[in-house]
């Protein structure tokens, strides 16, 4: 039964060692993501399931201990997904997606010691109705699951975006800020996978998979942050 969750961006700039000099800019974020998983700290579960967004290759799933790096993005830092190391209990082969990596960096930041941890990377392309399928999958297992749900909004909101402007990612934004604050389940089964994939936005099969762990969850949500540093749509929210 799914208990709680939190929904954090996945930028690796998100890492002040690779954000560098623009560290600050993000200062806030971080400190909405501490928030966010404090909340899934407070309720107690069994099990965590980390999802991001992955290439093909990346899915998983990741068992506590798979290690994962930002040295793609130019910076010496290695992190672990939890406390288990390489070689106890299940083999660990490759390492963590990105977006997982940075989940590895929030959970090592706030000290997460709470409960076991697993990772999952969910690719495109794929429907809403098996990310609504997956997250029913998992809250179904035995006990008190809580997810931390990875994943950007739009990457079109202006010309310096990595997709440009699109007039469209802006009350694209507006309605998965509004759907995650609010923990409307309905709106979020009800976003359009073709749109999102248009304005590159990683977090929407996440946030699908989030919807079906929810169905009958009967969770309130809170909007702790959002904006679009960069032209990227970035949210933070927690259920609970």
């Amino acid at each position: 039964m799914l208990v709680a969750a939190a929904v954090c961006p996945c930028p690796p700039l998100l890492v002040p060692g690779v954000a560098a000099g623009a560290a600050p800019e993000l200062d806030a974020a971080r400190a909405a993501c501490t928030d966010a998983l404090g909340v899934l700290a407070a309720a107690r579960p069994d099990r965590l399931v980390v999802i991001g967004p992955a290439d093909e290759s990346g899915r998983g799933p990741y068992p506590e201990g798979t290690p994962g790096s930002f040295r793609g993005f130019g910076v010496d830092l290695d992190v672990r997904l939890g406390h288990a190391q390489a070689g106890e209990g299940k083999a660990i082969e490759g390492e963590l997606p990105p977006s997982l990596a940075v989940a590895a960096w929030l959970l090592e930041r706030t000290g997460w010691s709470d409960a076991p941890i697993e990772g999952l990377g969910v690719a495109e392309p794929i429907d809403a109705e098996r990310c609504v399928e997956v997250g029913r999958e998992i809250a179904a297992r035995a006990g008190r699951v809580a997810l931390l749900v990875m994943g950007d909004a739009s990457a079109c909101r202006t010309v310096k975006a990595p997709g440009y402007l699109d007039e469209r990612a802006e009350p694209f934004d507006a309605e998965v800020a509004r759907a995650l604050g609010a923990a409307d389940v309905a709106a979020l089964k009800a976003l359009d996978a073709g749109l999102a994939q248009e304005l590159q936005a990683s977090g929407r099969a996440p946030w699908q998979v989030l919807a079906g762990a929810a169905e009958d969850a009967g969770l309130g949500g809170a909007l702790l942050y959002e904006d679009a540093p960069y032209g990227v749509g970035y949210v933070v929210a927690a259920w609970s």
